[in-house]
């Protein structure tokens, strides 16, 4: 796709009114749907009822999302099927937003990371747990096989409220940059090799997981693969500073 269209297209995704951002900006497509309750770090964001963005568990009472999925967020803790009453789920108010300083989404969001600081701690049992984060700064091998997660659309028109996933391969940064020249060392892109229609991006804030760590929260694409992602270890001076560890 030429950068004009490309462009169009983002700012489309970027503008549209908050309600609907999270079916629009993100979508599991071609994958399937995941066993019940087998992501227990995942986090459903809701903004006045509606279905947001996605998200992850990173400490008892600290959800990890996009930056761009900023909002008056309520989070769920462990659903599968978010739309009805499960006795799995825990729902939280948000006590305190924090957005990377230097967040920013001119063309494509730079250092797109929030982190919500929940009003109570969770739960943890086997439908809710704490998902770790990378321990070093290092860059995510080429090829690393990943997991994305999502409750998004799961073709262009149908949605669903169970939570879907799809596997992803992590691209090499020169790789990447053939389809975003913009790409810096704060992104990742994964996709799939094999099926086009396996990998597309999952909800947005959710994670990219990889040999059972957090690697990346997913941010922006343009319909096809790969997606890009917010690299997660080259934020954590910030995220250990603002979680207070």
């Amino acid at each position: 796709m030429e950068r004009p269209q490309r462009l169009l297209l983002l700012l489309s995704l970027l503008s549209y009114p908050s309600t609907h951002a999270g079916a629009l900006r993100s979508q599991i497509v071609g994958g399937h749907e995941a066993k019940p309750h087998s992501r227990p770090y995942m986090a459903a964001l809701k903004v006045s009822s509606h279905f947001y963005c996605g998200g992850f568990l990173v400490a008892p009472d600290w959800v990890m999302t996009a930056a761009h999925c900023m909002g008056d967020i309520s989070v769920i803790l462990g659903a599968h099927n978010y739309h009805i009453p499960e006795a799995s789920q825990q729902m939280f108010a948000v006590e305190s937003y924090h957005p990377h300083p230097e967040y920013n989404a001119n063309y494509v969001p730079y250092n797109d990371i929030l982190l919500l600081k929940l009003r109570h701690k969770a739960q943890l049992n086997k439908y809710v747990q704490v998902i770790p984060l990378p321990k070093s700064s290092s860059d995510l091998p080429a090829d690393t096989k990943c997991i994305v997660s999502g409750w998004g659309l799961i073709d262009q028109e149908v949605a669903t409220y169970k939570l879907f996933e799809t596997n992803a391969t992590a691209l090499s940064r020169r790789k990447c940059l053939l389809f975003y020249p913009e790409l810096t060392d704060s992104m990742v892109c994964a996709a799939s090799y094999h099926k086009l229609s396996d990998v597309n991006r999952g909800d947005s804030g959710g994670p990219l997981v990889c040999n059972g760590v957090a690697q990346g929260i997913v941010s922006y694409g343009f319909q096809f693969p790969p997606s890009v992602y917010t690299r997660i270890a080259h934020y954590l001076p910030w995220i250990r500073k603002t979680m207070g560890q």
